[in-house]
Formats: structure tokens, C-alpha cells, sequence
């Protein structure tokens, strides 16, 4: 076992300062995380540091059980994902009312602040959708767009060949479009992340 997972199992198990230790481990990894997310999205007063700190609040919280390091990565990219989206929910209403409009992300176009917004939150919905009818498509979504992964280490996380993963990235992709393609017909917007990236 890495010293993750140990402290992982430590952790489950009731010793309270195996998290501060594991974040101490994590920090580097987990900041580098946070500001991928920043750092892509065009919205947002949510500093890398401030992503971190509610990101980890809410795995605090949470119960949950974790095999081990890859796995508690996964995790880490859902809580970024749900406070990532919280935050663009927040933005959207308070700028517009909870009002929606539609969108087109064709290769030329330049989102705005409202519009970056608003594809966030139909990414979300979308990925909802997904995840009731393929957990494994919807958990590589988010290890790739909010955990920032790279395809090895996704296939490892998920159990998979690499060559399983692209094919699952393939379908989770269409998938989106679809749906996406869908509500921006009902003036919602339409978003579909970027393949996953091989590892350098």
C-alpha cells in the first residue's frame, strides 16, 4: 500500500489526524487540480485555493468508503464538480435571475461570462442524466473535466484498458451532445468537454 492508502484506511478506521495528513500529502496535487478549474473557466470569483478548501469541507463531511488514492482522486474531482457547479448556479441567478438562454459553442465562439455560466449548469444536468443510466460513463467525465486526469490514470481508476476508456469516452460524449444538442432546442445551452488527454 502507498502511504495514501494507508492513511486512507487510517482515516476510515477513526484516527483523526490521518486527513490533516493526507491533505499535507495531497496539497500540491489537489491545488494543481483547483487551478486547472480556474484557470479554464471564464466565470467565477473562486480562487484555486478557495476550491480546494470547499472541496475538502465537503468530502469532510461525506461518508464514504475509498480504496485507495486513485480512488479518493476520483472523489476529489466530484466535490470540485459540485462546488464548481453550486458556484456557476449562484453567479447565474444573481446576474440573471435564474433566467436561461440558448447557445451555440461552435469552434469560433467566444462564451461570455452569462454564457460560460450557463454551460456549466446544462454540463451538470447532462451529466446527471448520464450517471442514471451509466455510472462508470458519468465518473469519467468528471475525473477528466473536473479532476483534470489524464486517460492513464482514469483507466486505472475505473478499472479499465485505455482502449476501453477512449470507447467509453466516445459514447459519454455522444451521449452529451445529444442531450445538450437537446436542451439547447429549449433554450438551454450547449457544452461538450474535450477528449480525454493521454498522459505525457
Amino acid at each position: 500500500m502507498d502511504s495514501v492508502t494507508e492513511l486512507l484506511a487510517g482515516a476510515q478506521a477513526g484516527r483523526n489526524d490521518a486527513w490533516d495528513r493526507i491533505y499535507a500529502v495531497l496539497y500540491d496535487d489537489l491545488h494543481r487540480i483547483a487551478y486547472s478549474q480556474i484557470r479554464q473557466r471564464t466565470f467565477g470569483r473562486m480562487s484555486a485555493t478557495s476550491l480546494v478548501s470547499e472541496g475538502w469541507l465537503r468530502l469532510a463531511s461525506a461518508q464514504f468508503n475509498v480504496d485507495n488514492r486513485r480512488h479518493f482522486m476520483a472523489l476529489v474531482a466530484r466535490a470540485m464538480r459540485f462546488v464548481l457547479m453550486d458556484e456557476a448556479r449562484k453567479e447565474l441567478a444573481e446576474k440573471r435571475g435564474d433566467g436561461h438562454r440558448a447557445v451555440s459553442l461552435d469552434d469560433g465562439f467566444d462564451p461570455g461570462q452569462d454564457s460560460a455560466l450557463a454551460e456549466m449548469v446544462a454540463l451538470d444536468a447532462a451529466l446527471t442524466r448520464l450517471s442514471r443510466l451509466d455510472v462508470r460513463l458519468a465518473q469519467l467525465v468528471e475525473m477528466r473535466y473536473f479532476g483534470g486526469m489524464d486517460e492513464d490514470e482514469i483507466a486505472a481508476s475505473l478499472g479499465v484498458t485505455e482502449r476501453t476508456l477512449r470507447r467509453d469516452w466516445r459514447r459519454a460524449r455522444a451521449f452529451l451532445l445529444t442531450q445538450l444538442e437537446d436542451a439547447n432546442s429549449g433554450d438551454s445551452p450547449q457544452v461538450v468537454p474535450a477528449a480525454p488527454r493521454s498522459a505525457p
